[in-house]
């Protein structure tokens, strides 16, 4: 068989042309085909389930195959796209080789998009990419530039995960996975953070800082990189960028600075910007938490690089309302059990969540579904640690995603290990006992909050479709967290 997948094949985005996305439910996926798709392409795509991204997408016209084999890939294709769980041995992969079809990755795709706009941002971190790229768009919005922006969730204000502007500014999610994020070139790279996450790919914490410090190399001649203090010797590591770096944080001897943070009524954070000495003015964020402070320092010390003012900074950041999934209300479950989903799958980010949660006058109920078993493994302690702050924690069996081999781990670890901690926690295998389980042994005065990366969010769903709800966003509600 030839191996010919042409990974060096350019997109002409102004001559649109016939393209296969392999693997297209995925949330980034999904936003590059509706991309390509409002640029006037053909576009089709297959994925191994129907879900909501592949029932929007064909709401657009897109055309989607369920199943995944040779036969969707026609004669016709100028190309394809394939995602990071799309191997070489998938029956689609291994037509368009036959077919000398060129095959590009997400990652490649992306970047090539990148490169297609005069101005353009890449978001990078562990943790808080995806609200970070969302106050950005708003920032843009707000400053009437019209971007384009792809980002890795749901946000109301852009319609979406993609918005498709006739400006010159992209903002794009840097994911750090699989080093997809080595295939971008920004103008302007933020790099909000550096922790162990995905370390069954990067293995130790030093490939970890050097995925992102290449990142960082990446950047368009005379760009700037924007990074977070509390990166371990910051500007050590980024001392040799192509760019300009600029440093952030809480601290005053950084080149923007959030001072002065407090957190109001609900967590809601405030805080003075700063450019080195000199005050900007005051910004009163309606997302709660203090990592959404530092979200939005690093923010709008991206927008004020480009040369927009503080007024229109602080008007995208004061409008921004959050991202899907990210703390977002649900519903409400009798007269006042509320129902919240979020994103958070790594232990500083469920730990995150519980800081925000803690200015609520309820008792905290966790319903967490751990994503593959490495994570679980490798961050075992940290996850007891963390899900030891809430009243109660139900979990359910943990999503394997990639992984085949299960390593010995079982969630019944965890409930074990909490057990001993003397924080009641239950285990259910499925879904449907849990949401019997939650509907049967929740009183007026608990909060709910489902959170992980998989799809328990199901359990939101379920909840606040029974009876027992007494008011439901339908999942468009106002969000209000982190976590990418």
């Amino acid at each position: 068989m030839k191996d010919s997948s042409k990974r060096d094949y350019k997109v002409d985005f102004d001559r649109p042309c016939r393209v296969h996305f392999m693997g297209i439910g995925g949330i980034s996926m999904s936003s590059l085909a509706s991309f390509l798709q409002g640029k006037g392409f053909s576009v089709s795509g297959s994925d191994k389930s129907e879900g909501k991204n592949t029932l929007r997408l064909r709401e657009e016209g897109i055309r989607i195959m369920i199943g995944q084999g040779p036969e969707n890939i026609t004669d016709d294709l100028d190309f394809c796209v394939n995602t990071a769980a799309v191997h070489p041995d998938n029956p689609e992969y291994r037509a368009a080789v036959e077919k000398d079809i060129p095959i590009l990755s997400r990652a490649q795709l992306l970047g090539q998009m990148m490169d297609h706009y005069p101005l353009s941002f890449g978001v990078a971190g562990t943790h808080g990419k995806t609200t970070t790229t969302g106050m950005l768009a708003d920032i843009l919005m707000a400053a009437r530039l019209d971007p384009t922006i792809s980002i890795g969730g749901m946000q109301e204000s852009i319609g979406g995960n993609l918005r498709v502007g006739t400006g010159d500014y992209f903002v794009a999610e840097a994911c750090e996975y699989s080093n997809s994020y080595h295939e971008m070139h920004p103008q302007i790279g933020i790099i909000l953070n550096i922790r162990p996450d995905h370390m069954e790919f990067f293995h130790t914490m030093e490939n970890l800082r050097e995925s992102f410090r290449h990142f960082a190399g990446n950047l368009k001649p005379g760009g700037v990189l924007i990074a977070h203090s509390s990166i371990e010797g910051v500007r050590s590591l980024f001392g040799d960028i192509p760019g300009r770096l600029v440093v952030v944080g809480p601290e005053a001897e950084n080149d923007y600075s959030a001072r002065n943070i407090e957190e109001g009524r609900l967590g809601l954070g405030a805080f003075d910007l700063y450019r080195q000495a000199e005050y900007l003015g005051r910004i009163c964020l309606e997302v709660p938490g203090v990592h959404n402070i530092h979200n939005a320092l690093a923010a709008a010390a991206a927008a004020l690089e480009v040369g927009l003012d503080f007024e229109v900074v602080k008007k995208g950041l004061e409008a921004f309302r959050g991202v899907r999934r990210r703390f977002e209300k649900r519903g409400i479950l009798r007269e006042d059990i509320p129902v919240i989903d979020d994103f958070g799958h790594h232990p500083e980010e469920i730990l995150a969540t519980w800081e925000v949660a803690r200015h609520y006058p309820y008792r905290l109920t966790c319903i967490f579904q751990p994503y593959t078993y490495s994570r679980t493994r490798d961050c075992f302690d940290e996850f007891v640690e963390a899900l030891a702050h809430y009243d109660r924690v139900v979990l359910s069996d943990i999503m394997p995603a990639r992984e085949t081999d299960d390593l010995g781990v079982h969630s019944t670890q965890l409930r074990d290990a909490l057990l001993a901690r003397g924080v009641e926690c239950h285990y259910f295998p499925g879904f449907d006992e849990i949401v019997e389980f939650l509907l049967k042994n929740s009183l007026n005065g608990e909060m709910l909050i489902t959170t992980g990366c998989g799809n328990v969010d199901l359990v939101a769903d379920a909840l606040v479709a029974s009876p027992l709800c007494t008011s439901s966003t339908g999942g468009e509600g106002r969000s209000a967290g982190e976590k990418s």
